[in-house]
């Protein structure tokens, strides 16, 4: 019985799925202006995790991440760079590919692209028009907040102090403060033609869109970083009630933010930390062992200690498995078995709101029992076995090191020098399997 928190009600709820045969969850994903910080891979990561672990309970999932590929943001950087919007986005997605390659998160089923369903938001928008929930000013069209009696259901916002929340818009022919744009009139960057004017959609009516022709009703899961709740998912829910007088989603899981040094990660601020530059230092695994030290909830406050001591936990994981493999191959030692008492213990935590820190504790006692187990090699084996196991579920692989026949010579050499007592030789043979962090 799986048991998740639920950003819509507030509290853990068990998660049952609207549908026996699949599990549906979109994703809200990068806008490709730019490259990703490690802020905006933590919620990929996670997704990729859970639908690992999805699919080891036997579901079959359907994970969908969008990508948005224009905006205000990829414009004014298409403006910059004196490229177009195409290249600027074609650019950002390919290094956003290459990035889901470099951390293996291999587990999505589709990445619809806004530009592809411009038809579809028309279409959408023009429903909103008919029935009264949105309206046209001289910049654009705007969708009518005060209709939906429950605004406010996901972020707990009231509409009536929203004002001191809400950004000033420059456009004062606006019913009321609180409206968004659903299509914005514009003469800057690419257009559209619609049957009102030029222009381009609005964020937020993007993404409902994109639910609604690939799920066409309620969806399972709804999920992104946690500052995407309001207004973003906020505004998706109203225009699904608008148009559907359904919960969007059942379930909403927003991922907790990444600070650097106890300060909002922000391009403005100027301390993000690249994705692309951090793993020229680290094995993208550090970062997901990291995150998934962490509480999917939970913010976390990134500096150079904190990468620093999982570096050496990622490293000491791996130092294990390599020397373990190592001695299980010189005693032909070939066993799939695995440690069910630590299996039941791995899925009992999971099931409990996807406690991956408790995972992280899990992890360091089966280190410890492998440690007090290094001669039992049937044992020894067997734990090797479970921990591969929890690490695959969790998304980090770890290709463990192939073991040449020139090793095993040298290692069983090593064990003659130091029967014989040619210790200098013993020593110089021992080092070089130490440097191979083979033993």
């Amino acid at each position: 019985m799986l048991i998740i928190y639920n950003s819509l009600t507030e509290k853990k709820e068990i998660f049952i799925p609207i549908k026996k045969d699949i599990i549906n969850i979109y994703v809200c994903g990068p806008t490709v202006y730019d490259h990703l910080h490690i802020g905006n891979i933590r919620s990929l990561i996670f997704f990729d995790m859970f639908k690992r672990y999805l699919k080891f309970l036997n579901l079959k999932v359907n994970l969908i991440v969008n990508i948005t590929d224009i905006d205000d943001k990829i414009i004014n950087k298409s403006v910059e760079k004196q490229k177009t919007e195409k290249e600027i986005s074609s650019k950002y997605i390919n290094h956003f590919f290459s990035l889901l390659t470099r951390f293996s998160i291999n587990t999505i089923n589709y990445f619809p692209l806004v530009t592809n369903h411009i038809s579809d938001i028309i279409l959408y928008i023009q429903k909103l028009i008919k029935t009264g929930y949105a309206y046209f000013t001289d910049y654009g069209i705007y969708f009518r907040v005060h209709l939906i009696s429950n605004y406010g259901i996901l972020s707990k916002q009231k509409i009536n102090k929203l004002k001191k929340n809400v950004r000033k818009e420059l456009d004062n022919q606006k019913e009321n403060y609180e409206d968004f744009i659903l299509w914005k009139k514009t003469d800057v960057g690419v257009q559209y033609s619609s049957p009102w004017f030029p222009g381009r959609p609005g964020w937020h009516t993007e993404c409902v869109v994109m639910i609604k022709n690939f799920f066409r009703t309620t969806i399972d899961i709804h999920g992104g970083g946690n500052d995407l709740k309001f207004p973003h998912h906020e505004n998706e829910q109203a225009q699904f009630w608008a148009t559907d007088k359904k919960k969007l989603a059942n379930f909403f899981i927003h991922i907790g933010n990444v600070e650097y040094n106890n300060q909002k990660m922000s391009k403005s601020l100027g301390n993000v930390i690249l994705v692309k530059d951090l793993i020229k230092k680290i094995e993208p695994n550090v970062l997901k062992l990291l995150f998934l030290s962490y509480h999917f909830l939970q913010p976390i406050n990134y500096n150079d200690d904190l990468i620093n001591n999982f570096i050496k936990k990622y490293d000491k994981i791996v130092s294990i498995l390599n020397k373990n493999n190592f001695q299980l191959l010189l005693n032909n030692i070939i066993n799939s078995e695995k440690k069910y008492f630590y299996i039941k213990k791995f899925h009992s935590i999971m099931e409990n709101n996807l406690n991956t820190p408790n995972i992280i504790t899990l992890i360091e006692e089966l280190l410890k029992e492998i440690n007090k187990n290094k001669k039992d090699f049937f044992c020894l084996s067997k734990l090797q076995n479970t921990l591969i196991y929890i690490l695959d579920n969790l998304g980090i692989k770890i290709h463990l090191k192939k073991i040449s026949k020139k090793q095993i010579k040298i290692y069983f050499l090593w064990q003659q020098s130091k029967k014989k007592k040619k210790f200098q030789k013993a020593d110089f043979l021992r080092n070089i399997l130490k440097k191979d962090n083979i033993i």
